[in-house]
């Protein structure tokens, strides 16, 4: 279960490098994913150490290798399944835990039609800048000073290779944004975003059930998520039959 939730989380992170191209690369090392996408984006982390193969001191080398070309500190999302050996590995060669995000899943299930005021729909090309900026205005009021990266970020996530890109409308304006991308047996559930003035209206949990729906209609067997540990993002989650497969530790290295 923890290496299908770890894989979708890494190829939906694969796949925005792939949409980037220029110098954003990836690369499978020791069976985890290191993702370059420039010094200081929050997208360039390893998913999957020690779970697909053991952790070693060789192979956290050489991921630390492809970080440190590129000037770019090691960091290194590590599900606790990997081990605490591997968690005992990191600490011995200097990283510290900087950051924690809880990983859910939902089993596939009857997902109701969504009856609120709320309407969703897939955005095509014509709408990508829309599903960008409303993603972006969501995000900028948790922190502003990523604005320009919100909008990039928006820009390449809409047009990913597998994945599709979902608004929420309230009277006609869009106020909601979020992603789907399938990976195998799970869908892979990101970028939930709203507009601070639309919030507590229903657009995420609209743009939920639609999404679920839509993987279920596609074959999947679960769907997951991460969201910030006891946030309103998880309870919201949790809401929605989601349940709590465990806490992730982001370990950094500068």
């Amino acid at each position: 279960m923890a290496q299908k939730l770890e894989r979708a989380e890494a190829e939906n992170a694969a796949a925005f490098i792939d949409a980037r191209g220029g110098e954003a690369c990836w690369e499978r090392i020791g069976g985890a994913w290191a993702l370059f996408d420039g010094p200081g984006s929050p997208l360039t982390q390893a998913f999957g150490l020690g779970l697909f193969e053991p952790a070693s001191a060789a192979i956290v080398e050489r991921i630390e290798r492809f970080f440190e070309v590129r000037a770019a500190a090691v960091d290194l999302e590590v599900s606790p399944l990997a081990g605490v050996g591997t968690y005992a590995l990191l600490a011995r060669r200097g990283y510290t835990p900087v950051e924690l995000s809880t990983v859910l899943y939902r089993p596939r299930s009857e997902t109701p039609e969504w009856t609120g005021a709320i309407t969703v729909g897939i955005a095509g090309p014509k709408d990508y800048d829309t599903w960008a900026r409303v993603s972006a205005d969501g995000w900028m009021s948790e922190a502003p000073e990523y604005k320009d990266f919100f909008l990039d970020l928006g820009r390449v996530s809409a047009r990913r290779a597998g994945s599709t890109a979902w608004l929420a409308y309230l009277d006609g304006h869009a106020v909601a944004a979020a992603s789907l991308s399938i990976h195998g047996p799970a869908a892979h559930m990101a970028g939930a975003s709203t507009v601070p003035a639309a919030r507590g209206r229903g657009a995420q949990n609209a743009l939920l059930a639609a999404r679920l729906r839509h993987a279920w209609a596609q074959g999947c067997e679960m769907a997951v998520m991460g969201t910030a540990p006891g946030s309103a993002s998880q309870r919201n989650a949790e809401r929605n039959g989601f349940l709590v497969a465990y806490t992730r530790t982001k370990w950094r290295k500068e």
